[in-house]
């Protein structure tokens, strides 16, 4: 029977639309304050942060950076570079990582007491005046100051101890020193949850404060090397800036082969940052500068942070040493050890520098040495898992092959078009398409691409012209 009338139906669109993956998105495992936080995460999961507000919310702060490396992170990324977002992943759990605050006396300024800044606000806590226990948010209210780095007790005009000039207080501190490198590891794994807990899978590994030990820098590379077993990005680690670690810039070649540093999913870092009485591992450094280069590129990893300023004004060592590469220092540390250090460069100010990922000189692949190549390969395997993990499970059938050939050429011409690619296509090659794997459902589409690799030497050559001389010194006619 005819169905009378007009009718209109519409057909799937025969291209699809790309899922670009999104690029320079940090995942850091660290120490928080989290006891200080106004809605503080749970430890060991993971935690999107868009903004400084949302982060110091979720995860409190405080400028002892060295005890709560995250806060470090936080402030570079969010305050100097203007970049978000990032995934944290504290690892300091304060219901168990705790001991006990001995019974002290606390003098009263300014109706005022600051107790130590890792002191618990839980049930533990007891303060008293004199024979009087008092009772919190009835005599006295309690809040953390980052800047004094003091939990304060301030009495409460309605309270009952308003006037006392001294307080007895006892209860819990939190113990940061009891976290230990298994926990980093733990708190690393994690890495894996970020897609289906915050929706967002990083490309950049950072441990700050942790990641120049051997065992966290081994994890953090295998991790950057599939999230999830599928996502390609870049474990940013910091080479031992301590008394035993690399104390000057000729240890670093040694350095990286005992500690195995030496994978394309690696990008070493040398030495410590500083601006003002600040000190920043450069991992941190440097994963703001690139956020802040890719952000620029449209989101696109194409480009190197070598030559770009960073948000420092000065190198250092752990114990304080100042480090001032020269020209021919950096040249050796950036361009044959395949570091990335800092350089104080005439007008430039502090910049970064170093084209290599770790690997290099042991590997000179081009797709693995080159940072913003090597990261290319990884942003484009990842928008095309994103953009065709639809597809999986459909009828194999030529309509579903030109579908995603006709999509990855769209796609990589308009990154040809943006010189974001030198040039891209996609072909399906019959030898890589065998019959055996075609009847296990397996089809392959073979990807050219060409990232354009970092212009790291401009050479020109000065010649004397003596014609320029004899014309003009001849004779006017």
């Amino acid at each position: 029977m005819p169905n009378l009338g007009v009718h209109v139906s519409r057909k799937a669109t025969a291209v699809s639309t790309p899922a670009v993956a999104a690029v320079s998105i940090p995942f850091v495992v660290g120490l928080a304050p989290v006891h200080t936080a106004a809605r503080p995460a749970k430890a060991n999961v993971p935690v999107l942060c868009t903004g400084w507000d949302e982060a110091v919310e979720q995860l409190g702060f405080s400028y002892d950076w060295k005890t709560y490396p995250l806060c470090e992170f936080m402030y570079s990324h969010f305050k100097l570079y203007q970049c978000q977002p990032v995934i944290f992943c504290n690892v300091l759990d304060p219901a168990s990582a705790k001991e006990a605050l001995a019974e002290t006396e606390y003098q009263v300024t300014g109706r005022q007491a600051l107790l130590p800044f890792g002191t618990l606000a839980d049930d533990s806590l007891s303060v008293s005046a004199g024979e009087t226990e008092l009772v919190r948010d009835t005599d006295y209210s309690i809040f953390y100051d980052a800047e004094k780095g003091a939990c304060i007790v301030e009495l409460l005009s309605s309270g009952n101890a308003y006037e006392a000039a001294a307080l007895t207080v006892s209860g819990s501190t939190v113990k940061p020193g009891s976290v230990t490198t298994a926990d980093i590891v733990e708190g690393l794994d994690q890495v894996d949850a970020c897609m289906t807990r915050v929706g967002v899978i990083p490309d950049l590994i950072c441990a700050t404060g942790f990641s120049h030990q051997s065992a966290v820098a081994a994890v953090m590379a295998v991790k950057a090397a599939g999230v999830n077993g599928l996502f390609g990005g870049k474990a940013l680690i910091d080479a031992d800036c301590g008394a035993e670690g690399v104390r000057s810039y000729s240890e670093l070649p040694a350095y990286k082969t005992k500690h195995n540093i030496v994978d394309e999913n690696q990008i070493l870092c040398w030495p410590l940052g500083t601006q003002g009485d600040y000190t920043f591992h450069m991992s941190t450094q440097l994963a703001g500068l690139m956020a802040q280069v890719d952000a620029g590129n449209g989101g696109c990893p194409c480009e190197s942070p070598s030559n770009k300023r960073l948000q420092i004004d000065g190198c250092r060592l752990e114990d304080g040493t100042e480090v001032n590469l020269t020209w021919e220092q950096v040249n050796l540390v950036a361009g044959s050890w395949g570091v990335v250090t800092a350089i104080n460069f005439m007008t430039q100010g502090w910049t970064a520098k170093g084209n290599y990922t770790a690997c290099y000189p042991g590997n000179t692949d081009v797709k693995d040495q080159f940072i913003p190549v090597s990261r290319m390969f990884d942003w484009v395997g990842n928008t095309l898992i994103r953009t065709f993990w639809s597809k999986l499970d459909q009828p194999m059938r030529r309509r579903l092959l030109d579908t995603i050939q006709d999509t990855c050429n769209i796609w990589l011409n308009g990154l040809v078009s943006q010189e974001y690619l030198l040039g891209g296509r996609v072909e399906i090659i019959g030898a890589e398409n065998p019959l055996t794997g075609l009847l296990e459902g397996v089809i392959a589409f073979h990807i050219y691409l060409t990232p354009p690799g970092p212009a790291q030497e401009i050479k020109f050559t000065l010649e004397y012209d003596v014609d320029y001389l004899t014309a003009a010194l001849a004779p006017a006619e």
